[in-house]
């Protein structure tokens, strides 16, 4: 009884033993493995942050704007400015835009195939502004298969208005007491359309904004002509006094231009000009709207 006894004990002793040593063994193991676990989820956002921020990081961006007076350039790396040009006096766009590339290109020491996108301000704004900044930006990505983006031309200068807490409407004068005008605001670093772009009699828009309810902001070489009917209908709106805000940024188009969504019909892609001109009025009059575009496809 007594070897018996002892043995059985030395076996259970053995059995309770190898018993802890096989929970230690699985906690130890479940740890290493937790750990195991961690890192590869670690190593596999690291690599997906990796991934991520290389594709960011050489994204370089074009922007073009001839939408009114100002022929405004300029190239984006991600968030880094590397070069702009900007004009703010009556030319031709036709005749300065291109060779304003190319020199803008050879400061920078790159060529056009090393541009990823090509941002171009669609509208509102000058009708022949519109259709030569368009071609220009179509023609690039076209030939050298680069993405293609649209990009308000409204808000463009909207969004040169850095710190104010207010509705910006950047502002267009359309000729007879018209304007082409929107209504932005800041929201976590980026603009927010309160009201979308449009061909608005002034005294509507000012109107309409009335009703907001809200401090607005005016901004636009052209909103200083309504300085009487502004103050009249919105006596407590500010009116820009920052010359610089007033006018379109190549570089401010090419930021707007990496934060949208490239267009998939670059074919297909048009100005919007929120307006018929004369001509296409008169083309109206002896065709049937639908049928065919006055627009032709550029």
């Amino acid at each position: 009884m007594g070897k018996w006894s002892d043995t059985a004990a030395f076996v259970f002793q053995e059995r309770a033993k190898f018993a802890r040593q096989q929970i230690i063994m699985y906690h130890c193991t479940s740890f290493a493995f937790g750990i195991f676990i961690l890192r590869i989820k670690k190593y596999a956002t690291m690599e997906g942050e990796n991934v991520i921020a290389e594709r960011i990081k050489y994204m370089i961006t074009l922007g073009i704007d001839t939408a009114n007076q100002t022929l405004a350039i300029g190239v984006v790396e991600d968030e880094q400015i590397l070069g702009q040009i900007q004009t703010n006096i009556k030319r031709n766009h036709s005749v300065t835009l291109m060779p304003a590339i190319d020199q803008l290109f050879a400061d920078l020491q790159i060529s056009p195939k090393d541009i990823d996108r090509i941002a171009v301000s669609d509208g509102p704004g000058s009708y022949t502004g519109l259709r030569i900044g368009v071609t220009t930006a179509k023609t690039i990505a076209y030939t050298l298969d680069k993405e293609l983006v649209g990009v308000s031309s409204l808000k463009t200068i909207a969004a040169n208005c850095i710190g104010v807490n207010k509705i910006i409407v950047p502002m267009f004068d359309a000729r007879r007491k018209n304007v082409y005008a929107g209504a932005y605001r800041w929201k976590e670093n980026r603009l927010e359309t309160v009201l979308e772009d449009v061909h608005i009699s002034a005294s509507d828009l000012f109107t309409q904004l009335q009703k907001l309810n809200e401090a607005i902001y005016f901004v636009g070489s052209d909103c200083h002509k309504f300085f009487s009917e502004i103050k009249e209908i919105l006596p407590s709106a500010t009116i820009n006094t920052v010359p610089a805000w007033d006018i379109p940024s190549g570089v401010t188009v090419a930021q707007l231009g990496t934060l949208a969504e490239p267009d998939a019909e670059k074919q297909a892609f048009l100005p919007r000009y929120l307006k018929r001109v004369e001509a296409e009025e008169k083309w109206l009059e002896t065709h049937t709207p639908g049928d065919e575009s006055y627009v032709e496809k550029i």
